[in-house]
């Protein structure tokens, strides 16, 4: 399994974001702007976070923002977004957030499956700092392909 295509217009770098809502909200809106999802779906990965708390900070720096697939999915997606300053979610430990990743998967096995691999990615720690370093969206992809960026 590899991960789904990250268009250029689904790769935010050094994104402003006042709150945790906003930062989901640009990751949200890099899914809809590489025709991944709908804007429901944005609404409906911060309705997980109000619903079930921060448990998509997954690591130290790092939130994997998703819904449940449905209707609002039009193919499975993935966004990635820096933030120029770190956002607090909430999390008792992995907080403040760097790097936000969204995902949109239209079934539910390529979802868990395309987790999987980030999860693989990001299994070395310094990968989040390099992501959240990252000054071009070709460095985020070797990044998550890992590979080295320079």
């Amino acid at each position: 399994m590899t991960l789904p295509e990250l268009a250029d217009r689904a790769i935010v770098l050094h994104a402003r974001a006042a709150d945790w809502r906003e930062a989901v909200r640009i990751a949200g809106d890099a899914l809809v702007d590489s025709g991944c999802t709908t804007a429901e779906y944005t609404e409906a990965m911060i309705r997980m976070v109000d619903d079930h708390g921060p448990y998509i900070v997954i690591a130290p720096g790092l939130a994997l923002a998703h819904a449940r697939p449905g209707a609002d999915v039009r193919c499975d997606g993935l966004s990635v977004v820096t933030l120029a300053e770190p956002v607090e979610f909430g999390h008792a430990h992995n907080d403040p957030v760097r790097v936000v990743i969204g995902l949109a998967g239209v079934a539910p096995d390529a979802h868990l499956a395309a987790v999987a691999v980030l999860a693989n990615a990001f299994n070395d720690p310094a990968a989040i700092t390099a992501v959240a370093q990252a000054t071009s969206r070709e460095a985020v992809r070797a990044i998550l392909d890992g590979k080295d960026p320079s």
